[in-house]
């Protein structure tokens, strides 16, 4: 299973690092206001983002992961996601 590592970068933005398997990938993931409230109302931005890059590692590999994106990409890829995240929550 994979580690993942989110830190808060500020400006709406945070630094991802996923570890799995003796190698890792960093990503920047950029969560408005306006995403976090529509995907889980009040919840901590870290904590969606770290739901959203669980939801992603199980449709894809950490190196297919996007290196930086916003949270409202996801759902262009993935159009289960506005749905799904609440299980990963």
């Amino acid at each position: 299973m994979a580690e993942i590592e989110v830190h808060p970068m500020g400006d709406e933005r945070f630094g991802v690092t996923i570890v799995e398997n003796g190698s890792k990938t960093v990503h920047e993931v950029i969560a408005t206001k306006k995403h976090v409230e529509l995907l889980c109302g009040d919840c901590d931005p870290a904590h969606l983002v770290e739901a959203s890059m669980r939801f992603l590692l199980d449709r894809e590999s950490k190196e297919s992961i996007m290196n930086r994106f916003d949270l409202d990409v996801i759902a262009g890829y993935f159009p289960d996601y506005l749905t799904a995240i609440d299980d990963y929550l």
